[in-house]
């Protein structure tokens, strides 16, 4: 069989999904090409048995793929991107995970009739958790668009917005988001600690209490503003935490400020 995707780039992202893509039986290894110049990555795609090369010029002439993904740094993509304009004249559709990248940028390089997705995943993308959100211009095809939202599947949920413009507040929320939640599994295992828990009791209890959460939260038909009011008994203890956190709305603005930092930093790399 042909190769339907050319991965550009196995880094953390491009093999968190491929990764998903070969698992979850979406394509299988040999319809997948990746393109990527480190010797250690390539061979790490290599080893999930896709097809791989350190450069374009190692894709077959014949290969005609339905998907060109890029997924390198945003600072290289104008380097990289004119080595596969070729397939443009194939019907290939482009899709990039860069962040900060806009489409314009793509159809500068490839012509403004090429048809390409611009996606912001994340990196929970690695254990089928992610969150993708794709925005298309008019030259993506219906059929395009859903093989792109079904390949995006396998590595969680998916979402698309129809103003770009929108795609910086994404990367501000769940491009960026999982750090956010990281630091605040640090926050309170370091909080259980001082509370008087060995070390490891407190990172389980927090990383598990976050999962735990968040679970419950996807799966009921609550709102998690529901959900918060059904574990608060009036004065008891997670009400006397919850007067600290949203005392003075103090988690809220913290969080706003941080988002609005990242959706700045955001539109200064596009």
């Amino acid at each position: 069989m042909s190769v339907l995707v050319v991965l550009v780039g196995c880094g953390n992202m491009g093999h968190a999904m491929l990764s998903g893509w070969l698992k979850s039986g979406k394509l299988k290894p040999h319809e997948v090409f990746v393109v990527e110049p480190n010797e250690t990555l390539r061979a790490r795609a290599a080893e999930l048995g896709a097809l791989a090369g350190a450069s374009a010029a190692e894709i077959p002439r014949e290969t005609a793929p339905t998907l060109v993904i890029f997924a390198v740094k945003p600072q290289v993509m104008r380097d990289v991107v004119p080595a596969y304009a070729r397939f443009a004249g194939m019907g290939a559709t482009y899709l990039s995970i860069a962040a900060g990248t806009r489409v314009s940028v793509f159809e500068d390089i490839l012509g403004s009739t090429a048809a390409i997705v611009r996606c912001m995943p994340n990196t929970p993308a690695a254990v089928g958790k992610g969150m993708m959100v794709t925005f298309a211009n008019p030259n993506v095809t219906k059929e395009a668009n859903a093989f792109v939202a079904d390949l995006l599947s396998a590595s969680g949920e998916v979402a698309s917005i129809a103003d770009e413009g929108l795609m910086d507040a994404v990367t501000a929320v769940s491009g960026s988001g999982p750090a956010y939640i990281f630091h605040f599994i640090e926050c309170l295992t370091a909080a259980g600690e001082a509370a008087g828990l060995p070390a490891d009791t407190a990172k389980l209890l927090a990383m598990q209490t976050v999962y735990g959460a968040a679970c419950l939260a996807k799966e009921s038909t609550e709102t998690p503003t529901r959900l918060r009011e059904q574990v608060t008994s009036p004065n008891g203890t997670t009400a006397a935490a919850l007067g600290v956190l949203m005392g003075g709305d103090k988690l809220k603005s913290l969080l706003t400020e941080a988002v609005e930092a990242a959706r700045k930093r955001s539109v200064e790399l596009g």
